[in-house]
């Protein structure tokens, strides 16, 4: 057989070259011609359980602190929570909603009686945080209020009167108490929720018998433009949504979905810092279940309400590592490094695409917990990786969801793969915005964009990067992970391409 060893050479030579680094080929379609459903502000939702030191001590400090603080309200949050747009805020848990009992919480702090947290380390809550702290917090900071309601251990009763005195501007019982506690005019509360994980720690109860008992409670709970969640399933629990939507669909206006992205299994969650490439693309491949979990539950409320009326509201999701070293078990205290921004990332691009169906989302949780935004220490406080990809996401609040279309290139390690590239795009104003995560933390991402329907001729963009798949910002130092100006993406003859750096959320806004 003869040889052509020039051929050869050739041969080898592009294979070389189009398998190095960084000559990964993407091409995304983006159909501006196509506008679908806006993204509700609702989705970019944080979650503040009374949990660790999420409310004491990063929220709230008390007015007698040597904290900087606003009636309480510690100032460097306060700000750095106005400058991240956050649009609602769910309270007051979680596990605890269902052990809370609200008129615990209102009056004179002195005179308020004290409970065990008995699911969050056994400690003392004096109830110093209650109903108006929280809803005078979110006016502060200028967001809507998610209050979930006690189903577990409360009544109808209970939670009929929490409503009444929250809302009401009639004469009554309720609203004569709000007003001896210093509140004249009701608040504009929308969201509300029958208990939290009926399923588990919310009452260990069956589909069936929890839709009786969401139909009861939602019976006598009335407010003008309420807005009704009924509490849904666990992960891959189907057959709970099915039962909640057939049985009780028509009495609601949204159903909650929990999911936590956690690298290995309950039992051995890893650290949140120590970790390989092995742990990264897990977390990441566990992450990207949302996709799956978000159009399977769509479909069967599809079956029900093909209108969409009814919202699928994810308002517990995030990453759930081992706590810290030497903190309390039971305050589920955790870092957030670069893994958690392209977490974070994913996440949100999955429910900007299904903004159809998809209304709300709630981090879980909003400072010193789990998957945070902010962390603090006495005075101190840090801004996650997390928090920046917030920041830069917010650009999607109440935007036209444009639809997308993905041709990229494989991460893969060892057997496994995922899609190398991770995208959503909006329009607002004339903007487009387009969020885009490089899942690989090894090669950069070349990127190709084509618009329909739309003509070009200004870019800009933000990046979220770091030098290693786990740095992190910690007290006392310097950064390791913010936001920078992106100067891989051009513009020519109408034509946008992009080169998005290894381990990477990038925001690219068109116009």
């Amino acid at each position: 057989m003869k040889k052509y060893p020039c051929i050869q050479f050739i041969f080898i030579l592009l294979l070389m070259i189009f398998t190095l680094p960084g000559m990964a080929q993407t091409k995304i379609t983006i159909h501006a011609d196509q506008p679908g459903a806006k993204i509700d502000k609702a989705i970019y939702g944080h979650f503040a359980e009374h949990l660790g030191h999420c409310i004491y001590g990063g929220i709230y400090v008390g007015e007698k602190s040597d904290i900087p603080n606003i009636k309480g309200f510690r100032s460097d949050v306060v700000s750095a929570l106005k400058d991240l747009s956050v649009p609602l805020i769910r309270w007051p848990g979680g596990c605890f909603a269902d052990t809370y009992h609200w008129k615990d919480g209102i009056g004179p702090k002195s005179e308020r009686p004290s409970i065990v947290n008995v699911h969050w380390g056994g400690v003392t809550e004096d109830n110093s945080f209650g109903t108006h702290e929280f809803l005078d917090f979110c006016e502060l900071i200028g967001c809507d209020a998610y209050i979930n309601l006690n189903v577990g251990s409360g009544s109808v009763r209970e939670a009929s009167e929490w409503v009444e005195y929250v809302t009401s501007s009639n004469e009554s019982p309720m609203t004569k108490l709000r007003k001896q506690n210093g509140r004249d005019k009701p608040w504009n509360v929308k969201y509300w929720a029958v208990g939290n994980e009926t399923w588990g720690c919310g009452g260990n109860m069956r589909p069936e018998y929890y839709a009786d008992i969401y139909r009861n409670y939602s019976s006598f709970m009335r407010a003008p433009g309420m807005y009704k969640i009924a509490s849904g399933a666990n992960v891959e629990d189907y057959k709970w949504t099915e039962v909640l939507m057939r049985e009780a669909g028509r009495m609601m206006n949204g159903i909650s979905l929990h999911y936590y992205t956690v690298p290995f299994d309950w039992q051995r969650k890893g650290s949140a810092t120590n970790f390989d490439e092995v742990v990264w693309f897990s977390t990441l491949l566990k992450t990207l279940k949302m996709e799956e979990l978000v159009t399977k539950h769509s479909a069967i409320m599809d079956q029900f309400d093909p209108k969409k009326k009814v919202g699928l509201l994810v308002d517990e999701w995030g990453c759930w590592y081992d706590v810290e070293p030497g903190t309390n078990p039971g305050f589920l205290y955790q870092q957030s490094s670069m893994r958690d921004a392209l977490v974070a990332g994913i996440n949100l691009n999955i429910f900007n695409n299904h903004a159809d169906r998809v209304r709300m989302s709630n981090i879980a949780q909003m400072i010193n917990v789990l998957q945070s935004v902010i962390l603090t220490k006495d005075k101190e406080m840090v801004l996650t990786p997390t928090y920046y990809v917030f920041k830069m996401y917010k650009e999607h609040q109440d935007a036209t969801m444009l639809p997308v279309e993905i041709k990229c290139d494989k991460y893969t390690l060892g057997a496994q793969s995922v899609d190398a590239v991770n995208c959503s795009a909006s329009v607002k104003n004339g903007v487009v915005s387009i969020t885009l995560c490089n899942l690989d933390p090894n090669k950069s991402q070349d990127v190709s964009f084509e618009l329909t329907g739309m003509k070009l001729n200004k870019v800009s963009g933000k990046v979220v990067t770091a030098e290693k798949i786990n740095s992190y910002n910690d007290f006392g130092k310097k950064e390791e992970v913010s936001i920078a100006d992106f100067k891989g993406v051009k513009i020519a003859g109408g034509k946008v391409t992009a080169q998005l750096p290894s381990k990477s959320v990038v925001l690219i806004q068109l116009q």
